[in-house]
């Protein structure tokens, strides 16, 4: 099953789940279902950009520069400089 399999069968299944919540498939306290459930959507999206912010933060706190990754990538753009020169291409 490839990735986007995947993220398409959790996505309805999740999506299954909470129609059936929404639409009272599934008996719940009335307080919950008129309190809760009409807004798990917008906590789901809240909680999933508090997530991606901190997970952004802490890749740039734990960041570390890398010499051998630059020296190779220098090298991978030189070579690749050298080839568009042979095609007649103008780089820099």
């Amino acid at each position: 099953m490839t990735r986007a399999q995947q993220t398409i069968s959790i996505g309805l299944l999740v999506t299954s789940l909470y129609l059936a919540l929404y639409l009272k498939l599934v008996p719940l306290p009335t307080l919950v279902q008129t309190e809760i459930v009409p807004v798990l959507p917008f906590w789901a999206l809240v909680s999933f950009g508090a997530y991606l912010l901190f997970r952004l933060g802490w890749n740039v706190m734990t960041f570390h520069d890398v010499p051998e990754a630059h020296k190779e990538l220098m090298v991978e753009i030189d070579l690749a400089k050298a080839d568009l020169r042979g095609l007649g291409v103008e780089v820099d």
